[in-house]
């Protein structure tokens, strides 16, 4: 099976991911929904970070009333509700979510009627601004001078307002708007978009910078999915960096590939994925909660369900790992990606940075020598020690030695290919180890409980078509 198959990708929405204080239960649970839908999309190395669908899945009848996006469309407006169910507007209509029918907006937003006056939107956003919890996740709805507030499909009291009241700086007539969290933006921000200007809004101090992307097209709509941002133009969208605004090679591309399901577009579907060939390579969590799993090139988010699960290049992160990862681990606001004899250390932040100086060899970095299967922190247990699985033993670490200081807890362990701690309860912090092995999964109550079972495991679980969608 080409590399590219191991972990094929997913798509669609989903329930939203275990919190760090989820028990082990939510996280396997997390995990099972992960791959159970594997098999619908594993050909997102082609598309460059958009999702991807299944070809084979017949677009349900819209009627000749309704406006077919299949057609090639100009999108009004594009934002995710506090579900994560994305809706896409054209005029006085909506499509709920990646597949299906239009529908008039005011079916599941009951102002947008004749009444209000607001059945068609310039732009709209969801909130993110989880200090403030009066409108964290709330919809806003933005047409001519006057803004709309949603939450759970209801209009706030008081709405609407001028565009003034609520977000001073901002200019009326808008094209488009999205969110911008704090660590993907320098805080947390709304870009509004107007022609080649991005008015960037500090949601905290209520600030504007004004800044000119002459080389992005004018978005009439603007998604941010997965921590990516597509600015939606035509038919066509473009990635870009929220930042600099800087575009994405290979771009734009139509909309029909990725953002819905069409007859003769898209790439097709995966099917007939075994079971044992799901492998991981490696698992971790950085001290943001960012859940990473790595398999082959790819990588996928763990903890961004709400949004939708998908699989992404590993370059697009972290551009210097060609050649996908044997272990990663996270320390601090770093991570740690392990290869073959190479430690590279990423700083965390809006984007992961390889630190100057590095990759450096593992003797170097580690104080060890040879393949690295696994590598995993208990924070809870010990925040500075690292433990390294090596074939048939394992080794802990103390990270703030210099130079590191290696023990040698136990001989004679199985194979294991990835490993995660995973933290239960927020005053006990009580933890428990994952660990991944072929076509299984292992729970230890601990590390030092790895141990103990040296020589006899705890029982396994399988993976099996239920639990993931794949063939015996």
């Amino acid at each position: 099976m080409h590399s590219t198959e191991k972990f094929p990708g997913l798509c669609g929405s989903a329930p939203a991911p275990p919190q760090p204080d989820s028990t082990l239960k939510d996280f396997i649970e997390s995990m099972e929904l992960l791959i159970r839908t594997l098999f619908l999309c594993f050909a997102l190395s082609l598309t460059h970070g958009a999702p991807a669908h299944p070809q084979d899945e017949v677009v349900e009848d819209a009627g000749d009333a309704l406006p077919d996006r299949c057609e090639g469309l100009e999108f009004d407006a594009i934002t995710p509700d506090e579900n994560g169910t994305t809706f896409f507007f054209k005029g006085s209509h909506l499509w709920n979510g990646f597949h299906g029918p239009a529908q008039l907006s005011n079916e599941l937003f009951k102002e947008m009627d004749d009444e209000h006056n607001i059945g068609h939107v310039d732009a709209a956003f969801r909130m993110h601004n989880p200090d403030n919890t009066d409108n964290h996740d709330h919809i806003y709805f933005f047409l001519d001078d006057k803004v709309f507030s949603y939450y759970n499909h209801t209009l706030e009291d008081g709405y609407p307002k001028q565009i003034q009241e609520d977000f001073p700086g901002i200019p009326s007539h808008l094209d488009a708007a999205v969110e911008c969290p704090r660590g993907e933006c320098m805080t947390d921000s709304v870009l509004f978009f107007q022609g080649n200007e991005v008015h960037v809004y500090d949601i905290a101090t209520k600030s504007v910078k004004t800044k000119s992307w002459p080389h992005l097209p004018v978005c009439t709509s603007a998604f941010r999915w997965l921590e990516h941002y597509y600015c939606f133009h035509g038919h066509n969208f473009t990635r870009f960096h929220p930042v600099s605004g800087e575009v994405s090679s290979g771009y734009p591309k139509d909309a029909r590939n990725y953002f819905m399901r069409c007859p003769n577009f898209g790439h097709g579907s995966g099917s007939g994925i075994k079971c044992s060939d799901i492998k991981l390579d490696a698992i971790t969590s950085d001290d943001t909660g960012k859940t990473y799993a790595f398999s082959g090139p790819n990588f996928m988010r763990l903890d961004s369900r709400r949004d939708g699960l998908h699989l992404f290049p590993i370059t697009r992160n972290w551009p210097e790992m060609t050649n996908g990862v044997d272990a990663v681990f996270s320390y601090t606001d770093k991570m740690y990606m392990i290869k073959d004899d190479q430690v590279y250390i990423y700083k965390g932040g809006a984007h992961y940075t390889l630190i100057d100086g590095y990759p450096k060899s593992l003797k170097e970095e580690l104080n060890i020598e040879g393949h690295v299967d696994a590598a995993f922190i208990c924070p809870a247990e010990d925040n500075d020690t690292v433990h390294i699985i090596q074939g048939e033993r394992k080794l802990t670490v103390d990270l703030t030695s210099t130079p590191r200081k290696v023990t040698l807890d136990i001989l004679r362990y199985s194979h294991v290919d990835a490993a995660y701690c995973v933290s239960e309860g927020v005053e006990t912090q009580y933890t428990t180890v994952v660990v991944f092995t072929d076509s299984k999964y292992y729970k230890f109550p601990s590390s030092m409980f790895m141990n103990i079972y040296v020589h006899f495991y705890p029982r396994p679980k399988t993976i099996t078509p239920e639990m993931f969608g794949c063939q015996n």
